[in-house]
């Protein structure tokens, strides 16, 4: 796990990527495949990303299954928040 500004600065990249691709859209999925492309992770480091991520409540894992694991997933409210401090 990263500590520090790097661990900052990750999580908001993903959640302004997130943003971004759902067009700043509450609850619109946005396929897991995409976003992985995008952000330059190891599976494993990006499925325990968005795991953490959920559990603040800024995405919420929308569909499961396809070869990342989650298919789909989508910005909250809460995330989206985040982004604007």
């Amino acid at each position: 796990m990263l500590i520090g500004d790097s661990f900052n600065k990750k999580y908001k990249k993903f959640l302004r990527e997130l943003a971004e691709t759902s067009q700043y859209e509450a609850g619109k999925r946005v396929e897991v495949s995409t976003l992985l492309q995008m952000i330059d992770l190891e599976k494993a480091e990006f499925k325990s990303m968005m795991e953490f991520l959920e559990s603040l409540g800024y995405l919420k894992i929308e569909t499961i299954g396809g070869k990342f694991l989650y298919g789909h997933v989508s910005i909250t409210k809460k995330g989206l928040a985040k982004l604007s401090k």
